[in-house]
């Protein structure tokens, strides 16, 4: 291909601040003064803020229901057959009575349906929220702290009570947190949690989860831990105490799990031809529960069971104001992680499907990634197949709940395991990341030890600091380079990557990866002067002091009458700056565009050597005639266009530059 070098001049008057608003007009910015359109009252405005909190209003009425209506139905049913199994299963998780979980699958999606923006996410109970919740509950209210004096067992009754008291405030913070954040519009926070911290984060969670589950597992009774290394500690406990493994509930975890993963695998082989998949936990459910009602696990062979189910609705209790002070750091954190994964799901779906979710419609129970895929991939078209999957939910709590009483709770674990397998492959970032950014390695190892360490509230806290303070630290440390142009081309790339790029002869060009600020300013200067050999500080300074002696020479010889009255004294530097379009201007304090041209052949007016008017005396004050060392260009254009913002260090550092 043959290239054809282009040739461009572009010029234009060099103007300071004041004449270019004076050229363009400048007004104030309308966007300063929207503020008062929130106090003002209208009709139309009602009604938007009316559809905006509650979005029903807007897609409800214009529901096509020959459309949709089928597809939402049956996507529907097959969400709810997934909910009885998960919301069963993620209760224990929490620390909770089984049913609570079926009621966290009942309440907020019946609830999203009115105040969501998501068509497509499930929202109820979730993995990683439930074991958070349960680290708390298990905290506040652990097994030692209800043990009966006469046989040293645990008093469940009083135990669990304690604990839904516990998870029922931590819901009404969570609520509070995420409902304040909203009508602030607090959900850019979410940009603040990277994909791989969010992934790291999640991955360690399923650890955590894993963890948890293997006492049901093995049928031990561990003791509660939660805080910085609890994890490590459990585990510990665990090997210590797996000679006391109940053999029969481990033969029925290790069968409902290799039920549970034909099941999965089938699904994925079959995938394309079944309409929808296979309900493997629905089945294993039932088919446990038949078996342990039929041959009596529980009393014959120690198998631990989900106990007394109720059959009704349970009045709402009042939260425990007294725990607010010890659960608002727990919180906080469920209620930012929540946001996260719910609003990370929600735009993945609306960018596939061409609808927009709003960020700040935020919502305190998080989703799940697996039944949003099922809804979707079912049929799912609106919020009304969420609202039909509540309805089923709620016909189970109501008559078929207590069906599940003989439930071994070993399934459910296995259950939970199963369901682990994508977010534990996703260990398979580090080898991804290795290859793509290693950057981004570190902060997801970084999230991940650091949340299997300390658990998934301080963990959180240390991924995100860590993940701005490198950031910052890469902001410090950026890519410095010497641009020349590429041969036949008006491409300029850096001269130390690019063997056949070649400088200009008499420019340097210089250009910063990052934007200049107070953090970096004085690398940039260092850089500079190891880049384009030429000390700036230095010969400003041996400038200045040699202008000064000159100074004081001519009041000298002006004291002896040597010279006239009036000739002129030194008048001090005067900058030239060449400006075209792709440069910037840098006079006193103002920099604007993309690259400044900055001649370091300014020029001192010279000394008047006569009294006549049209006598001009040589320049004494460049670096030539001053003795001073020059460099080998006279002209150094400075690259900032990865400039976002400008301080005063970085003005200052560029000056420094011009007074040459």
């Amino acid at each position: 291909m043959e290239l054809r070098r282009r040739d461009y001049r572009v010029e234009r008057p060099l103007l300071n601040q004041e004449q270019l608003e004076e050229l363009g007009s400048q007004t104030s910015a309308t966007g300063t003064l929207q503020w008062r359109t929130w106090f003002q009252c209208s009709h139309a405005r009602a009604r938007a803020l009316l559809l905006q909190y509650f979005p029903v209003l807007a897609w409800l009425p214009q529901y096509p229901v020959r459309d949709w209506l089928l597809g939402d139905l049956l996507s529907g049913l097959s969400v709810a057959i997934m909910q009885l199994p998960q919301g069963l299963a993620y209760a224990l998780l929490a620390g909770l009575p089984p049913v609570f979980g079926l009621y966290s699958s009942f309440y907020p999606v019946f609830i999203y349906f009115l105040f969501g923006t998501s068509r497509h996410i499930s929202v109820g109970t979730f993995a990683v929220m439930s074991v958070m919740v349960g680290s708390v509950t298990e905290s506040l209210a652990p097994d030692e702290a209800f043990l009966q004096a006469l046989n040293s067992t645990v008093n469940v009754t009083a135990r669990d009570a304690a604990r839904v008291q516990a998870a029922s405030t931590l819901s009404v913070l969570v609520g509070l947190f995420q409902v304040g954040l909203g009508l602030v519009h607090f959900g850019f926070v979410v940009t603040y949690l990277s994909e791989p911290l969010v992934r790291a984060y999640t991955t360690a969670a399923s650890v955590q989860v894993f963890v948890s589950q293997l006492k049901y597992v093995f049928g031990l009774h561990l003791s509660s831990r939660s805080g910085p290394l609890s994890l490590i500690y459990t585990v510990l406990e665990v090997c210590w105490k797996l000679p006391q493994t109940v053999v029969g509930t481990m033969v029925t975890a290790v069968v409902a799990g290799v039920v549970l993963l034909l099941v999965k695998l089938l699904n994925d082989k079959l995938r394309r031809q079944l309409p929808m998949p296979l309900p493997g936990e629905l089945l294993t459910l039932i088919g446990a529960t038949g078996i342990s009602y039929g041959v009596g696990l529980q009393h014959r062979f120690g198998v631990d069971v989900v106990g007394k189910i109720p059959a009704r609705l349970l009045p709402p209790v009042a939260p425990s104001p007294q725990l607010f002070a010890r659960l608002v750091g727990n919180a906080f954190a469920i209620a930012v992680v929540g946001f996260a994964i719910a609003i990370s799901l929600g735009k993945i779906f609306a960018l596939r499907h061409g609808y927009r979710v709003d960020s700040n419609q935020c919502f305190p129970v998080s989703c799940s990634m697996s039944r949003s895929l099922v809804q979707e991939s079912t049929g799912g078209n609106t919020q009304v197949a969420g609202a039909i999957s509540s309805l089923f939910i709620l016909i189970i709590i109501v008559k078929l709940g207590e069906l599940f009483q003989d439930l071994p709770k070993a399934v459910l674990a296995a259950a939970i395991i199963v369901n682990l397998k994508g977010m534990l492959m996703q260990f398979t970032d580090i080898c991804s990341l290795w290859k793509a950014n290693r950057v981004d390695l570190l902060i997801w190892l970084v999230t991940f030890v650091a949340t299997i360490l300390l658990n998934l509230d301080l963990g959180l806290a240390v991924a995100v600091v860590f993940s701005l303070l490198l950031v910052v630290v890469r902001t410090q440390l950026p890519h410095y380079s010497v641009l020349g142009q590429v041969p036949d081309t008006d491409i300029y790339r850096d001269v130390a990557e690019y063997s056949e790029a070649r400088e200009v002869p008499g420019v340097k060009v210089f250009r910063s990866s990052a934007t200049v600020y107070f953090a970096n300013a004085e690398l940039y200067s260092d850089t500079l002067k190891q880049k384009c050999g030429v000390n700036v500080d230095h010969l400003i300074s041996q400038k200045k002091k040699l202008l000064r002696k000159q100074e004081l020479k001519l009041k000298r010889l002006q004291k002896e009458n040597k010279l006239p009255k009036q000739a002129a004294a030194s008048k001090g530097t005067s900058i030239s700056i060449n400006v075209n379009t792709s440069v910037i201007d840098i006079e006193s304090n103002d920099v604007e565009g993309s690259k400044a041209k900055v001649s370091t052949g300014t020029e001192l007016e010279g000394i008047a050597a006569s009294g006549q008017e049209d006598a001009k005396a040589p320049d004494m004050s460049s670096l030539k005639t001053l003795g001073l060392p020059q460099p080998d260009f006279h002209s150094l254009i400075l690259d900032l266009s990865s400039l976002s913002f400008v301080d005063t260090v970085c003005l200052k550092s560029l000056k420094n530059v011009t007074k040459l």
